[in-house]
């Protein structure tokens, strides 16, 4: 067992901490991975009992990965699908649950679920869940090598992101079996029908998702592309459903018990092959109930008709710059209007710097529009980074940047939109709607009537001062105004604007004041007592 200390002769592991039970195989199989079919039967404190998957990790060697989501004592015993090998089947053991001690919000709080209202993202214990991501597609690659995928996790961790939308399959944009696909294991699978494993593989990814939990960060994963090279049939087309199937159940063996998001398929339509029944597997095996999604590149309620089996929407149209963010917006819009009541999210729009365009002041409008119009959170993108991009090797075919990771990292507006989810954070983010009557055209508000007003002004032409136009306040309390600034995070006070501007009548109270400098402006109504 690892993951785990000894107790009494009992091992013990924290609540949320992931443990991993390692047994030897008492036979030998031309093929473990497709001969042999392990679980492990789990019996929790409270008598309920999970089967999970179990993988096979190379040689005679099967594991196992539990997380405990309560104190007490637990019990398991394997399940083979060979009842006649001893070392895997009726094997039996326990482990002692105890309360998490450390301060990773993810292990304090819990796996992210759907928040009561049907609409945001929140912990296993009801904590409020604020989605900030950033793309990650390729950097299970060995291009991204392990200390850099060290120094990206410890930078976005910084910048306040704690989503990593990955992929952990087949990559976007190339063939199924390029050397770019390679980690320091090699290629995932020997054959196109993922029938060969290659242990190795999996093993150097464990450690790269287990670091974005240890800092907090909310593994995405991405189980495969549904678009390959260009002129290529669809990748579920290439593997065929039972190999997709077969993947995902070693995917959800080796990090449902880590607080994972899935994504079912990357640019995944009915059109290319049975996507829904690879989504359905996969709610089907998951003991952990996961929250599921696909990035669709259309509508998501329309890129795969039978999505009753996803928990939310992610939006994923495109990189045109304004008319990208206009044409996401409506259909995030569209989304929220439509039952059933779910989440929904930008999962890919714009990437910053994207062959060089898209910069900061698209990023931070992105994210201001889509929150204050009632996105759960929002993904972030920068060229560069998507693709794991080295001097000498962008990594796509073909070449849309050849901006390296390192200098995608770095680009502005990931540390804007990190601005962005700190001062919500201030608030009561979560029970914010939109209310754009509260502002003139053009303009964004949400908030909460009567406490809190936040409006964003996008950027206009040059030379002009000329502040929002806010409608309707209370009359009856004060409020503190500010201006913030969404590309430095500077605040800037306008005061208290009294009741009534001193007379207390029942007309509404009007404001208009001119912005700091001609840029895109936050504007902040904080009610506050006389």
């Amino acid at each position: 067992m690892s993951g785990i200390s000894t107790h009494e002769n009992i091992p013990t592991v924290q609540v949320n901490c992931v443990a991993e039970v390692a047994c030897l195989s008492a036979r030998t199989y031309p093929n473990p991975f497709t001969e042999v079919e392990l679980d492990a039967l789990v019996a929790a404190p409270d008598g309920s009992q999970a089967r999970l998957p179990a993988f096979w990790a190379g040689g005679d060697r099967w594991c196992f990965r539990y997380a405990a989501s309560l104190p007490g004592l637990y019990t398991w015993r394997l399940d083979c699908s060979d009842t006649r090998n001893t070392g895997l089947h009726g094997v039996a053991g326990q482990f002692e649950a105890i309360p998490y001690q450390g301060e990773n919000a993810l292990l304090q709080h819990g796996p992210l679920r759907l928040a009561e209202d049907g609409r945001h993202f929140a912990h296993a214990d009801g904590t409020p869940f604020f989605w900030l991501g950033d793309t990650w597609w390729k950097n299970l690659c060995q291009r991204m090598t392990w200390e850099g995928f060290q120094e990206l996790t410890a930078y976005r961790q910084a910048q306040g992101f704690n989503v990593i939308q990955i992929v952990c399959g087949p990559y976007p944009d190339e063939s199924m079996f390029e050397a770019r696909w390679e980690n320091e294991g090699g290629k995932p699978y020997e054959t196109a029908d993922f029938s060969i494993v290659n242990p190795a593989y999996f093993a150097y990814a464990d450690r790269r998702l287990r670091c974005l939990v240890e800092a907090g960060l909310v593994p995405a994963i991405v189980g495969g592309w549904g678009r390959p090279q260009t002129g290529e049939p669809s990748t579920i087309a290439q593997v065929g459903l039972e190999g997709y199937q077969r993947h995902w159940r070693h995917l959800i063996a080796r990090y449902g018990a880590y607080p994972v998001v899935w994504i079912a398929g990357g640019e995944a339509t009915d059109q290319q092959g049975p996507w829904a029944k690879v989504a359905q597997y996969v709610k089907a095996t998951d003991p952990y109930r996961r929250l599921l999604v696909y990035h669709a590149p259309g509508h998501p309620r329309q890129a795969i008709q039978e999505n009753a089996i996803f928990d939310f929407d992610m939006v994923a149209i495109g990189h045109d710059g304004f008319q990208t963010a206009q044409q996401t917006l409506e259909m995030i819009q569209s989304c929220l209007a439509q039952p059933p009541r779910r989440p929904v999210i930008c999962g890919e729009a714009c990437y910053e710097g994207h062959m060089q365009t898209n910069f900061q002041d698209l990023q931070r409008h992105l994210f201001w529009s889509f929150m204050l119009s009632g996105a759960a959170g929002h993904t972030y993108g920068a060229a560069g980074v998507w693709h794991a991009s080295v001097e000498g090797d962008p990594g796509i075919t073909p070449v849309y940047d050849l901006t390296t990771w390192q200098e995608g990292m770095r680009c502005p507006g990931a540390r804007q939109i990190g601005l962005g989810k700190k001062l919500l954070e201030r608030y009561p983010w979560q029970r914010f709607e939109p209310h754009p009557e509260w502002v003139e055209a053009g303009c964004f508000a949400a908030g909460i009537p009567g406490q809190l007003r936040v409006i964003y002004m996008p950027r206009r032409k040059i030379y002009d001062w000329r502040g929002p136009r806010v409608e309707n306040l209370d009359p009856e309390g004060n409020w503190r105004v500010y201006y913030f600034d969404p590309a430095s995070g500077r605040i800037f006070e306008q005061g208290i604007l009294k009741a009534s501007a001193g007379a207390r009548t029942a007309q509404p109270v009007h404001f208009q004041k001119d912005v700091p400098s001609p840029q895109d402006w936050v504007l902040i109504f904080e009610r506050v007592a006389d």
